[in-house]
């Protein structure tokens, strides 16, 4: 019997250590994964940080592309089922272009405030202001804007899907 016994003892203390060098595995992952993980959230944050970038400038591209009637650099911006709010009403992407390209470009000026971009993953959230001074018969009228747009990431790039904006009383 004492031999059965310290069979058993010596099997019990393989499989410990066993559990034990998976105890020493596991911990070894665990250091390296956690000091991954600066790294992937240091890649993650650089995106963040490129993507912001890029849509700030899309941001400016579709001020100047407006303000200039320029349809081309507007279709390449917005998605093909962008959805726009502009005055309370619902624009399609061909009435937005249509109404821009008879537009009198001499009568907008936008003038931008400070924007804030959120980045989640391939989604983007911009809000911020602008001013539009629109000039008719030698008067300015100067409105001032709030707005939230919603842009995408999609196979070539970034394109808005979503745009509105409504007057804001100073």
């Amino acid at each position: 019997m004492v031999g059965h016994r310290q069979c058993i003892d010596t099997a019990d203390m393989r499989n410990r250590g066993s559990i034990n060098g998976r105890n020493i595995m596991r911990v070894i992952c665990s250091i390296i994964l956690l000091g991954c993980s600066p790294i992937l959230l240091l890649h993650a944050q650089q995106t963040d940080v490129a993507a912001s970038g890029t849509i700030r400038s899309l941001e400016r591209e579709w001020v100047d592309a407006q303000s200039r009637n320029n349809n081309r650099a507007l279709d390449l911006i917005l998605d093909n089922s962008v959805v726009y709010v502009e005055y309370g009403h619902l624009v399609s992407k061909a009435d937005y272009l249509l109404r821009i390209k008879h537009q009198d470009p001499s009568t907008d000026e936008i003038v931008m405030e400070p924007i804030t971009v959120r980045v989640f993953g391939s989604t983007a959230i911009v809000t911020g202001s602008y001013r539009e001074t629109q000039r008719k018969a030698g008067t300015h009228t100067v409105t001032r804007w709030r707005f939230v747009d919603t842009w995408a990431y999609k196979k070539y790039g970034w394109v808005l899907i979503a745009a509105g904006s409504t007057p804001v009383r100073d």
